[in-house]
């Protein structure tokens, strides 16, 4: 582990949370948008226990949870590890993300997609991508989360992780329900409070019959 990386990136993260990023799309809009820091503090420690090296992000914003997951990634020992982030509006958040990853000095490891995920993510998988885990705070839309989930099914790993933010919203929440009851994913206990919530992979990836689906 390297330490010193490590405390870098842990004094990125109190510095966002305190401070706030440089600009904001509104007032209010960081707290809106991004994980609040005990949110992020449960992110990083689910990475942790997944002893991760590699995951996707989908949702950069101001850098909240991406800071988080770099903590644990770094954390965990390894230097071979991967943070593939994906925003394509990144640019509306005025690049605010990208800066606090600059600032923690982290972009080694951090590569980003300025692109919408439905289009990122298949080109990853025909690359023969594979992560340990993923987190997913983009598009609410209700397509757009089952297609990222879609494609998350091959990308993360059988017995992998996927972590959401956000499935208090009903379109969130609608889509991973397909792949509670038709694909077999699990809820992954998460002791403590937190809007996020996370899901277990089967630990063999199959694809069900259509004889056999559930309405969700």
């Amino acid at each position: 582990m390297d330490n010193d990386l490590v405390e870098k990136i842990r004094a990125a993260r109190r510095k966002l949370a305190t401070d706030g990023p440089t600009r904001v799309r509104s007032a209010g809009d960081f707290d809106r948008v991004s994980i609040g820091g005990s949110d992020g503090d449960i992110l990083r420690d689910l990475v942790l226990a997944e002893r991760a090296h590699t995951v996707i992000e989908i949702g950069l914003a101001y850098g909240a949870s991406a800071l988080a997951i770099a903590e644990a990634l770094v954390a965990n020992g390894s230097g071979q590890v991967r943070h593939v982030i994906i925003d394509a509006y990144q640019n509306r958040f005025y690049g605010s993300g990208w800066s606090a990853i600059v600032e923690a000095g982290i972009t080694g490891l951090c590569l980003l997609f300025e692109e919408r995920s439905q289009i990122v993510l298949p080109r990853l998988m025909s690359d023969g991508f594979l992560a340990d885990a993923a987190f997913v705070d983009g598009s609410h839309i209700f397509h757009n989360v089952f297609v990222d989930l879609f494609y998350l099914r091959e990308l993360v790993r059988p017995s992998g992780l996927v972590i959401l933010d956000d499935c208090s919203y009903p379109s969130v929440a609608a889509a991973v329900r397909y792949f509670q009851v038709n694909a077999g994913w699990e809820p992954e206990p998460i002791p403590a409070t937190t809007r996020l919530r996370a899901f277990r992979l089967p630990n063999r990836r199959t694809e069900p019959d259509f004889e056999s689906f559930k309405p969700f």
